[in-house]
């Protein structure tokens, strides 16, 4: 058990009740002088679906969880390393984003062209998150492919009159709530 509440990744809740265990694990058995022996590492988390337990108005019949594995050579204590390896796997989502968005023109011939184009997405990764976390509900935890579909790219078009500009947005345009309120805090700052 956790000496202290954490807050689930998935979920976002804090949890009390997660339970961690580790035992020897020797991976890669079948390829000779390459298999490796360390620690197997397991993190698991009730179940709760609220909704159809808010429903019934009862607990179920028995515990469901959620099982979390990591396998690692870390000598930190029990706690620690999974803790540890928690953290990467948030840093490990941000990778995946990068990849799959800016970072999938790389590389060029050039380093000085690699250099400035990483420097460019990572300041439209954070300026996405930004707006995301701005927007929050959904959009705080959501992929920047999300954000960009949803809320960079609108579908508007801008028109003037008497020297000013006007943007009409669609009628039926799902998330006009959310890109108004992102308008009015861009706006107000």
């Amino acid at each position: 058990m956790y000496p202290n509440a954490i807050t689930d990744p998935d979920t976002g809740e804090l949890i009390s009740s997660a339970e961690v265990a580790e035992t020897p694990y020797t991976a890669f058995t079948s390829h000779g002088r390459r298999r490796v022996t360390a620690r197997l590492i397991v993190r698991r988390v009730p179940e709760r679906n609220t909704t159809k337990l808010a429903a019934a108005a009862q607990d179920g019949l028995f515990q469901v969880w959620r099982y979390h594995a990591l396998f690692t050579n870390q000598t930190a204590p029990l706690v620690e390393a999974e803790k540890t390896h928690r953290a990467h796997a948030v840093i490990e989502q941000v990778f995946a984003d990068l990849k799959a968005g800016p970072l999938a023109h790389l590389p060029s011939k050039s380093f000085h062209a690699n250099s400035a184009w990483l420097a460019l997405a990572a300041i439209a990764f954070n300026l996405t998150r930004a707006l995301g976390v701005t927007v929050g509900s959904r959009y705080a935890r959501a992929e920047t492919a999300t954000i960009r579909a949803l809320l960079i790219h609108t579908p508007a078009r801008i028109a003037t009159s008497g020297r000013r500009l006007h943007l009409h947005l669609p009628t039926r345009w799902p998330w006009s709530i959310h890109w108004q309120k992102l308008w009015t805090a861009i706006m107000t700052t």
